[in-house]
């Protein structure tokens, strides 16, 4: 794997946000990748809670600078940049004042989902793909955390299927259970639509639910990773009736060796179809 590019693209990393089973998994896989000699790059929202003072994000003129249209609408994106000390690590951050400078990640004060996360998920997956063409840094393996950064396997598969820097990428998508209550904006679709993504997978969709959220990423990946230990028998059977090559949960002093033996014997041994 020496030498090997990997691109982490997670919801939620440590120092930066609180310690959850998902920030911390994406943080120790990218670490233990980086000191095997795999060049490794991760990229998260910068979302207003990150304290920018105390982590030294700084941004990126260079690569700031460029609209994104969603939804027909331009919005600029900014790009940030942070080295996570003692590692040698650099995270780069998708920033927007309209969809993450606020104090808050996927909530409100009322607990209750922000009206525009799906128009957040959708600024965040096409902001990553952009930032790293004009890096011209072509990833072996995007490995994906995170139901917030999960539609970056659909947008690869059709928004970007024509751009040759990820011809020979391989996908992986850690799945993991933090479910959110009810659906997100109903308009979901539509607005993926409105980029001309469209394929048999985007049916999930119609009902923007966590799991569904999630079934459409399964089906946009080369591979899964179960990164929680459960979840609901419908979404296990559809998991296995799939056919996409799956590593099952890991125990935590397991975990990274094991992620980095399922990158090398499963997934870049995977065969384009």
């Amino acid at each position: 794997m020496k030498d090997k590019r990997i691109l982490y693209v997670s919801s939620e990393v440590i120092p930066y946000l609180p310690e959850t089973e998902l920030s911390s998994t994406a943080f120790n896989v990218a670490k233990y990748a980086h000191s095997k000699g795999v060049q490794t790059r991760i990229f998260m929202p910068r979302f207003g809670v990150i304290n920018e003072r105390r982590h030294q994000l700084h941004e990126v003129i260079r690569l700031s600078g460029m609209n994104l249209i969603i939804n027909d609408m331009d919005m600029p994106l900014i790009i940030k940049v942070a080295s996570i000390p003692k590692e040698r690590m650099q995270v780069y951050f998708i920033d927007n004042d309209e969809y993450f400078k606020r104090k808050a990640i996927y909530t409100d004060e009322d607990d209750k989902l922000f009206a525009d996360n799906d128009e957040r998920m959708i600024f965040f997956a096409k902001g990553v793909i952009e930032t790293v063409k004009k890096l011209n840094w072509a990833p072996d393996i995007i490995h994906v955390h995170g139901w917030m950064a999960s539609l970056l396997p659909l947008y690869l598969r059709e928004f970007y299927k024509e751009e040759p820097l990820f011809n020979e990428s391989k996908i992986v998508t850690s799945l993991y259970n933090n479910e959110f209550p009810g659906e997100l904006n109903g308009d979901l679709l539509k607005k993926v639509r409105f980029d001309k993504v469209d394929n048999e997978t985007t049916s999930h969709l119609e009902n923007p639910s966590h799991e569904n959220i999630l079934r459409n990423a399964v089906l946009n990946s080369d591979a899964v990773i179960k990164g929680s230990a459960d979840f609901s028998e419908d979404f296990d059977k559809f998991l296995a009736d799939s056919n996409v090559t799956i590593l099952d949960h890991q125990p935590e002093e397991y975990l990274t060796e094991a992620y980095l033996d399922f990158y090398k014997q499963n997934v870049l041994e995977l065969q384009d179809s």
